[in-house]
């Protein structure tokens, strides 16, 4: 890394940086390479957080633990973590003092031009679901199409190590969370979708109005396209609400026969008449439905957003096909674990909240549903009400199924009802097994939670993998 603009932008600058973690860590280690005499504030001071923070300290920065509330004397700017929400008192402090704040993602934003490099141009993507499945199909299809390219962002891959990396690129595929989002003012993406809006992570947004706003902010400034869902309004409306480049594109995606400047599906095959010659009469054919593995209709969805945004940058039809075959979705996304006695079994762990279970039951039918855990302020009426002609039967489990239970109770009281009151380490295999006595041949037995995992599981990932080694364990039983 040259010197010329470290010692101009950043040297003696006083950074604070709020929360340690994944994101906070590397934010640290990159400001104090640049020069910056930085502050790392993180509220825990637990085992971990004290490790991570000898590491630091051993590094030259300061590192406060357990008092995440006051703004260090002469901070100049404060780079967050995510998970921090705006109504901490260091933000309210800091806004008092005129002290502006920066997530990671706006960081790494500002850093990507640093000692005159050409930046590679960011390829956007939020949503309330599916956001990791859209960004690593984009990334797929770029590199079909011989592009060096990257997914990351909320992915897990941070996107300072990669914008500051020795590698170059000539684009990235980056998701973005609605935190993230919300405090990345100057990001100006190439294109960008929004996948899709339901209510979540409210606690942390204060209201669905913020929520959507903060995800909205991913169109502002986009060059080329914003890529929305034609049957999802609200995020046509973010995307009428955005300032854009001149000449800027809204461009629809949607599960049905596609309009000028949309992407759809017709006769089960993924059509392009946004990105073609006279687009009024004229489509031009992608892939077929039975390239999208799974081929879920959410997951063609997500297949179409992700054409979409590599058509904008000028990726030819031959590498969206190409892309999309050769793409397989993370472990606990409608995985098939296994068929016993002619009963499919799909770990949908991620489904963690009520949007992204209602697209996962609307794959199959019939369907004994496994769900519960920690509801996160959620409804399920509307949940059950669209989804009770699929059910077979519903197996319980988590410290707020009984909110799942009194829906079921209303809306589709028929359905036989299996509360698991346990949550041992056993709980899994008993739900298994219960669902497997629910089920009948042609069925699917389907863990799609509609709620988080920690009241039970480390994440949804522990989840997923005791569900799929409790169907390994009831397979070898009917070996």
């Amino acid at each position: 890394m040259g010197s010329g603009q470290v010692s101009t932008t950043w040297q003696g600058k006083r950074v604070t940086v709020a929360g340690l973690g994944v994101s906070g860590m590397p934010v640290a280690r990159v400001l104090n390479g640049l020069g910056a005499a930085v502050t790392v504030v993180n509220e825990g001071a637990d085992e971990r957080s004290r490790t991570q923070a000898a590491e630091l300290e051993a590094q030259g920065i300061t590192v406060r633990l357990g008092d995440g509330a006051t703004l260090p004397e002469g901070t100049e700017l404060i780079v967050t973590t995510p998970g921090w929400r705006p109504d901490k008192p260091l933000f309210a402090a800091a806004a008092e003092a005129g002290v502006p704040v920066w997530g990671d993602v706006e960081l790494a934003w500002r850093l990507r031009d640093l000692d005159g490099r050409t930046p590679a141009p960011w390829l956007a993507v939020t949503g309330t679901n599916g956001k990791t499945t859209t960004t690593q199909m984009l990334a797929s299809i770029l590199r079909a199409a011989g592009l060096r390219t990257a997914a990351v962002g909320n992915i897990g891959v941070s996107l300072l190590d990669v914008v500051l990396g020795e590698e170059q690129y000539d684009v990235l595929a980056v998701e973005l969370s609605s935190y993230q989002l919300h405090w990345a003012p100057s990001l100006r993406a190439h294109s960008a979708a929004v996948l899709n809006l339901a209510p979540d992570h409210l606690d942390w947004h204060g209201s669905m109005e913020a929520y959507a706003a903060d995800k909205g902010r991913i169109y502002e400034g986009n060059a080329i396209a914003c890529v929305y869902n034609a049957q999802d309004e609200a995020t046509e409306h973010l995307v009428r609400e955005a300032d854009v480049e001149e000449g800027c594109r809204a461009i629809g995606f949607t599960l049905s026969t596609p309009g000028p400047s949309q992407l759809g599906v017709v006769d089960g095959i993924l059509v392009d008449r946004a990105f073609v010659q006279n687009r009024q009469k004229n489509a031009q054919e992608l892939a077929e439905v039975s390239d999208v593995f799974p081929p879920a209709p959410h997951n063609i969805a997500n297949a179409l957003a992700a054409a979409a945004l590599a058509r904008a940058f000028g990726v030819e039809p031959k590498a969206v096909r190409d892309g999309l075959k050769a793409f397989r979705p993370d472990a606990h996304r409608i995985e098939h674990i296994a068929d016993i006695a002619s009963v499919a079994y799909i770990d949908d762990s991620k489904a963690t909240n009520t949007h992204a279970a209602e697209a996962s039951l609307a794959a199959y039918d019939p369907i004994v549903w496994i769900a519960g855990g920690l509801a996160k302020g959620a409804s399920f009426d509307e949940l059950v009400q669209r989804s009770a002609k699929r059910l077979r039967g519903v197996v319980l489990m988590g410290a707020e199924r009984h909110l799942i239970a009194e829906a079921l109770a209303r809306h589709a009281p028929e359905v036989p009802v299996v509360d698991l009151d346990r949550t041992d380490t056993g709980a899994m295999s008993a739900a298994v097994r219960e669902a497997a006595g629910l089920a009948r041949p042609g069925d699917t037995v389907l863990l799609a939670p509609a709620c988080a995992s920690m009241d039970m599981f480390a994440n949804y990932n522990k989840r997923g993998e005791a569900f799929a080694e409790a169907v390994r364990e009831l397979a070898a039983g009917h070996a």
